[in-house]
C-alpha cells in the first residue's frame, strides 16, 4: 500500500476583489461519507475544472469527483489579474518563452487552444461580457525602457506575423485617462476575465455532470490494489484515476520537491466610483486592461458595472516558504499600491482600496510544468509558470487526454517540456530569489 500524508492546506491572505463582488449561484457541497468514482480531481480552479470538463466530453459515461479544499474562487482561481494570454510577454525573450521562434510559436498555439477551450466554456454556460470578453490587451510602458521593451517585443510580433498595434501617450491617456505612459502595444487575441464568475459559472455548468465537493481537504492520499483512495476530514472518494489540479500545492503531496518556487503576488481593488463624466476624465474609458511593458511592473484593469467603476493595481512579488504572507507584509504592499496608483490617477488620489489580497503563482526555474503521470493512475497538471488562467487550462485538459490514451497532437507538444528543474537548498534560495525579485523591481522603475 501507498500512503501520503497531505503537508499543508491551503490559505490565504485578504479576500479578493473578484471574489467578494461575485454572486454565487449554486449551493456548497460538503463530502461526507465514502463515495465510489471514476475520477476523482483534486482543486477546483482552472486545472481541476477543466479537467472535469475535458472529462464530460471524452468519457460521458465515467463518475467524476472534484474536491476542493475552500469554496470554489476563494482560493489562487479567484485572485488573479484575469488575463487569459494567448502572446507570450515578449516573444524568444526569455522571459516567458525560451528556445527561439519555433518554443515561441508552439507556445502561442497552446495558448490558442487553452483559450478557445475556455471560450467553449463561456459560450455553453451563457457567460456575459463582463465575465469572459475577448478585448486584447495592452502592454503600457511608462518610461524610455519601456518603451524599448514594447519596440522589440513589435519586431518579435512581425516576425511572427502576429497582429499589432502601436499606441502613443495621446492615446493611452484617451484610454485611460492618465499622462503616466508613454505608450503602448496592443495584441487583440487575449481575452480578459472576470476570474471568480469565470470558475464559479463553470462550476455551476458542470453541476448536473460531476459531484462537486468543497471545504472537504484532501488530508491524506493512498493506494491499494490498484484504486486510489482521497481522505478528507468527513468522508472519502474511491477511484482509480486521481488528477491533481493543486499547483504549487504539488509539493505538498510529496511531489516535486526543491522544484518549484511559490512567489506571492500581491493586489488591491478600489472602492466603486461614478462613472460620469468626471469619472471618465480621471480614469478614461469604461473598460480597459494594461500589462506592464516590463514583465515586473504594475498590471491595471478597470471595469464598470451599474454606473459605478473600479480599478485594480497588483504590482510587488514576493518569494516565501511559507504558506501565507505576514501581515506586515501585506501592509507594505497596500501601501506600495497606494503610492502607485495615486502616481497614475491624480485626479483619484486616496481612492480607498476595498479590497488588498495576495495569491501564490508556481514557477519553475526553466518554465517546465509539473505535469505528468508521477505513479500509476495519479497524474499532475500543477505549476503554471505565471501564467495559470491559460496554463491551467491547458494542463487539465493535457492531463485527461493523457490518462484517456487520447494522444492529441497538443498533448504530444507538451510532453515534450522537460522535468522542473532543482532549486538551490533554503535559505540561499530565500535570499537569491528575493534578490532577483528586488533587482528586477528596481529596473522596472515607474513601470512598478
Amino acid at each position: 500500500m501507498i500512503e501520503k500524508t497531505v503537508k499543508r492546506l491551503p490559505a490565504e491572505n485578504g479576500v479578493s476583489g473578484w471574489t467578494a463582488i461575485s454572486k454565487r449561484t449554486f449551493p456548497v457541497r460538503v463530502l461526507e461519507g465514502n463515495v465510489t468514482a471514476d475520477w476523482v480531481i483534486i482543486g477546483a480552479g482552472f486545472a481541476g475544472l477543466s479537467a472535469a470538463r475535458r472529462l464530460t466530453q471524452v468519457r460521458p459515461g465515467d463518475k467524476v469527483v472534484v474536491l476542493d479544499a475552500r469554496e470554489v474562487a476563494v482560493n489562487t482561481a479567484g485572485r488573479n489579474s484575469g488575463f487569459m494570454i494567448d502572446v507570450p510577454h515578449n516573444l524568444s525573450s526569455g522571459e516567458y518563452a525560451s528556445g527561439g521562434a519555433d518554443a515561441s510559436r508552439v507556445e502561442m498555439a497552446q495558448n490558442r487552444f487553452a483559450i478557445g477551450f475556455a471560450a467553449d466554456i463561456a459560450e455553453e454556460f451563457g457567460m456575459s461580457a463582463e465575465t469572459f470578453n475577448r478585448s486584447g490587451k495592452i502592454n503600457a510602458a511608462a518610461t524610455e525602457r519601456g518603451m524599448k521593451l514594447n519596440e522589440s517585443f513589435g519586431h518579435s510580433l512581425k516576425a511572427n506575423g502576429e497582429p499589432h498595434t502601436f499606441l502613443d501617450a495621446v492615446e493611452m491617456r484617451e484610454l485611460a485617462g492618465t499622462s503616466y505612459y508613454q505608450g503602448g502595444l496592443f495584441t487583440p487575441g487575449a481575452v480578459t476575465i472576470q476570474p471568480a464568475d469565470y470558475i464559479r459559472g463553470l462550476a455551476a455548468g458542470l453541476a448536473t455532470k460531476v459531484d462537486l465537493f468543497e471545504n472537504s481537504p484532501v488530508t491524506s492520499l493512498k493506494r491499494q490494489n490498484g484504486v486510489w483512495t482521497a481522505i478528507s476530514s468527513r468522508g472519502t472518494v474511491t477511484a482509480p484515476n486521481v488528477i491533481l489540479g493543486v499547483n504549487g500545492h504539488i509539493e505538498d503531496f510529496g511531489h516535486f520537491s526543491r522544484r518549484l518556487m511559490h512567489i506571492f503576488a500581491y493586489a488591491s481593488m478600489t472602492a466603486p466610483f461614478p462613472a460620469d463624466q468626471q469619472g471618465c476624465v480621471v480614469s478614461g474609458r469604461d473598460r480597459w486592461a494594461l500589462l506592464p511593458a516590463d514583465s515586473m511592473g504594475a498590471t491595471l484593469r478597470k471595469f464598470t458595472m451599474d454606473g459605478q467603476s473600479r480599478i485594480v493595481i497588483r504590482t510587488k512579488y514576493t518569494y516565501e516558504t511559507t504558506i501565507t504572507a505576514s501581515q506586515s507584509r501585506m501592509m507594505k504592499m497596500a501601501k506600495g499600491h497606494r503610492r502607485a496608483f495615486d502616481a497614475r490617477f491624480p485626479g483619484l488620489a486616496g481612492l480607498p482600496f476595498e479590497h488588498t489580497w495576495s495569491g501564490r503563482l508556481c514557477l519553475s526555474r526553466n518554465h517546465a510544468p509539473a505535469f505528468g503521470e508521477i505513479e500509476e493512475g495519479l497524474y499532475s497538471a500543477c505549476c503554471e509558470n505565471g501564467l495559470g488562467t491559460v496554463k491551467s487550462t491547458l494542463a487539465g485538459i493535457m492531463a485527461v487526454d493523457l490518462a484517456t490514451r487520447n494522444i492529441s497532437p497538443e498533448l504530444r507538444q507538451f510532453m515534450d517540456n522537460p522535468a522542473p528543474s532543482k532549486i538551490p537548498p533554503e535559505p540561499f534560495a530565500w535570499l537569491g530569489i528575493n534578490g532577483v525579485i528586488r533587482y528586477q523591481e528596481f529596473r522596472a522603475g515607474r513601470e512598478g
